[in-house]
């Protein structure tokens, strides 16, 4: 799979969250995911029981007196050693069964929170149950109905699975109110709750930006918020919604939206409050639980809470309508490493010099320590010897990660055009802004630190009661309104976010290529190219969806644009040619067949920019990374009307397009001496990448087209033209070799900031000049 280690690294340090509200559960899920979230109730379920207990043990049954040495322990007795009497040991700091019992039964405080802790327990429990019958159902409807054994699953895509759920609507009329199942209709019903909650962000309905002294704007969206979020719109008492699938009739009526208001502001005030009472429970429990669950990562790995993970915030902005969980985490693993890239690219130089020196004093005095205590091991017995030895090694570990690596360019512009490859989305003025503090301060409310997250779950008890009672309150007519405008019945269906049927004439944007083909207010439009974006993201991952007819206009619309652009483009064989450097220069060490593509495309107006010859030893014209991604993707249209049997029809197949391709053609032979199971594995993981690939090239092109529509007065040099990069943030050695020509004017190479290499650049440069003679450009 594409960049797999990325993936997993960014797998393993992602926390599992129930991304479903309760009532979601036992809509048609993929069995895996379903199975997995099983497994995950008896881990959480289990976590509970032990902290519960663990904590109650340690409170009551604990002698701390004489687990600290404040009072002595004389043990007396036959053959007793009199140089061992007065050791502490561990059963000496436990208190006797029957005295640790009768502590409790004295203590009323302990014996409320037991049972509450109790009660919430057992309630939790049922749900588990519940839920397991619900997966047992699915299991049973996989095995019987979609003749998908278990052990065969894990090699079935989610679109063949898909496809047998159509093919069986078809047979048995499965839902008796239409006589076909299409695509979206599947993924309205997994996702009605979800598109809801993406809407509402993309049009900053929910109160999750704060205004506060010193730190400005700070974005707030926890899991506790998130899910009371979820209470009071879709499933609590006195929620919009009556049931699974429709939303309350009243709720579609403007005659009364003012008591319908009043109404949701008193359920709001009375879960805030609730909220308030509890939050001294909840707080200790969020301590105690990061405090169990982090101590010891933190001691064995320091560096872990440096860490970066997408916030819950970041999740929903980033997602598109009708995107599935494990196509967002598959597109968000791939932009993990690029994100991570560019926000370690900005340094400080007079924090890296404080940080040199705390490692080195720190280094010095545990050097010492450690050296003490190789010499004797006496030493260990004083007081705080360890606590020092300990903490130390933090601080050096601390200190570590604000020393910038030494052999980093600093090309920020670059970096955020890699990022928007993969995350689809970015505001218009981070353009030509990369390099500013502002602009990294907001990609890391998208992508936060680890201890920034465990400090907001550990705030959220707190400050969740203040957000609902004083800031979600005051929205309660602008969320009856949103509902009542942006809900649309569907047969077979239920209601539905209306931003979710991704309909250019009702929600389009006219800076997105939908100017003339959309009758959206400012009010109805979707912010950011989020339906657009979505459409042709949707549309790329279930190629045999038939969009309607707005839809459809708009994306033969985006085809004869690409077709256009891609003749004053480079042609596809150029970038192909040019991929295993282009993945050099964005450092991605494992890139594939489709990473390269993307790759060469983003890097193409950098090489251009830089004097590249072509294979005539020609100098090629600058061009910008709007008509590389044109040429690539008019180039998928052709492999699609030259194959048009084939059942990934938007999917570039490399060794059929491109069979003098080396590095594709490599992909060919492994498939070919594949056995027939592992041959399909490896096609579904082949056509997903491209597929993604696709999509890149796609948010790419149309974020260019709506610079060029929204800001005509802006060039794109500062974004395209940008200075040579021999790397950016490896050592990969490898020189570009420039040329001079009268005849093409180059534009000026931006300067850039950050950290200069002196001596070694002018030796580079004097190699490039002795290594390569000038040669004049012939017009093509």
């Amino acid at each position: 799979m594409t960049n797999f280690e990325a993936y997993q690294e960014y797998q393993r340090i992602e926390d599992y969250e129930e991304d479903s509200p309760p009532g979601e559960e036992d809509l048609l899920v993929h069995v895996p995911e379903s199975l997995k979230g099983k497994r995950s109730y008896f881990y959480y379920y289990g976590q509970f029981l032990f902290v519960v207990t663990f904590t109650t043990f340690l409170v009551n049954c604990v002698e701390y007196d004489v687990l600290f040495a404040n009072r002595a322990v004389n043990h007396t007795g036959q053959g007793q050693n009199p140089f061992e009497r007065n050791k502490v040991t561990l059963p000496d700091a436990i208190i006797p069964s029957q005295q640790c019992t009768q502590r409790m039964q004295d203590n009323s405080w302990i014996i409320f929170l037991l049972i509450m802790a109790a009660t919430f327990w057992i309630y939790r429990l049922i749900k588990v149950f519940c839920n397991i019958l619900s997966y047992w159902e699915i299991r049973q409807f996989y095995i019987k109905a979609l003749k998908i054994k278990m052990d065969e699953l894990c090699n079935f895509t989610w679109q063949e699975v898909q496809d047998r759920l159509i093919s069986l609507q078809r047979e048995q009329q499965m839902c008796i109110h239409k006589k076909e199942l299409t695509e979206l209709d599947i993924y309205h019903r997994i996702l009605r709750f979800k598109n809801y909650m993406v809407a509402m962000i993309n049009k900053s309905l929910l109160p999750v930006h704060l205004q506060l002294p010193l730190l400005g704007n700070v974005v707030f969206l926890t899991q506790g918020l998130k899910y009371n979020f979820e209470l009071i719109l879709f499933w609590g008492p006195g929620s919009l919604f009556q049931n699974k699938w429709n939303l309350h009739p009243k709720y579609k009526r403007s005659g009364n939206r003012l008591e319908l208001a009043q109404k949701l502001s008193r359920v709001i005030l009375l879960i805030g409050l609730a909220n308030l009472l509890l939050c001294p429970f909840i707080l200790v429990w969020q301590v105690l639980y990061a405090f169990f669950s982090y101590t010891e990562v933190i001691r064995r790995e320091p560096g872990s809470l440096g860490a970066r993970r997408w916030s819950l915030y970041g999740r929903l902005y980033l997602r598109h309508f009708n995107e599935l969980n494990h196509e967002l985490h598959g597109r968000l693993g791939r932009g993990y490493k690029p994100t991570s890239k560019y926000m370690n690219s900005f340094t400080s130089p007079l924090l890296a010099v404080l940080a040199k020196n705390v490692a080195f004093f720190s280094g010095s005095v545990l050097a010492v320590l450690i050296a003490l205590t190789v010499y004797d091991e006496d030493v260990l017995t004083v007081q705080h010897i360890l606590t020092a030895i300990t903490v130390l090694g933090v601080v050096i570990t601390i200190t570590r990660s604000f020393i910038p690596d030494e052999h980093m360019v600093w090309c920020p512009e670059q970096l955020l055009q890699c990022v928007l490859a993969h995350i689809h989305y970015m505001p218009d003025h981070w353009r030509g802004n990369a390099n500013k503090s502002e602009t990294r301060d907001e990609v890391a409310q998208l992508f936060q630190y680890k201890a920034v997250f465990i400090l907001e779950e550990l705030l959220s008890p707190i400050v969740t009661p203040f957000i609902l009672i004083f800031l979600l309150r005051n929205k309660s007519l602008e969320i009856i309104d949103f509902f009542r405008n942006f809900t649309v019945e569907v047969v077979g269906v239920g209601d539905i976010c209306s931003f979710a049927q991704m309909d250019i004439r009702r929600h389009g944007n006219p800076t997105w290529m939908s100017d003339g083909q959309t009758e959206a207010s400012v009010y109805q439009q979707a912010e950011n190219g989020k339906t657009e974006l979505s459409l042709m993201h949707f549309t790329l991952k279930n190629p045999r969806w038939q969009p309607p007819q707005e839809s459809s206009l708009f994306i033969s619309h985006l085809k004869e644009k690409v077709q256009h652009d891609a003749q004053g483009g480079p042609s596809t064989q150029l970038l192909l040619s040019e991929a295993p450097l282009c993945t050099s220069l964005h450092s991605n060490e494992s890139g594939t067949g489709p990473e390269s593509l993307v790759a060469s495309v983003l890097a193409h107006p950098i090489l251009t920019a830089s004097g590249l010859q072509g294979r005539d030893h020609r100098l090629v014209p600058p061009s910008s990374a709007a008509s590389a991604a044109a040429s690539v993707l008019a180039s998928l249209s052709t492999s699609h009307h030259a194959h048009p049997s084939r059942s990934r029809p938007h999917v570039l197949l490399p060794s059929s397009v491109y069979p003098e391709t080396t590095m594709y053609r490599s992909d060919r032979t492994v498939i070919n001496s594949m056995s027939n199971s592992d041959s399909h594995i490896r096609s579904n993981a082949l056509h997903s990448e491209f597929a993604s690939a696709e999509m890149s090239l796609h948010a790419i092109y149309m974020h260019e087209l709506h610079q060029q529509t929204s800001h005509p007065q802006r060039t794109s040099g500062h974004w395209q033209s940008p200075v040579p990069m021999r790397d950016l943030h490896t050592n990969t050695g490898i020189h570009a070799h420039s040329s001079h020509s009268s005849n093409i004017s180059m534009p000026a190479p931006a300067q850039l900031g950050g950290w200069k290499e002196e001596e070694e650049e002018d030796e580079d440069n004097q190699e490039i000049n002795s290594g390569s003679s000038p040669t004049k450009a012939t017009p093509h």
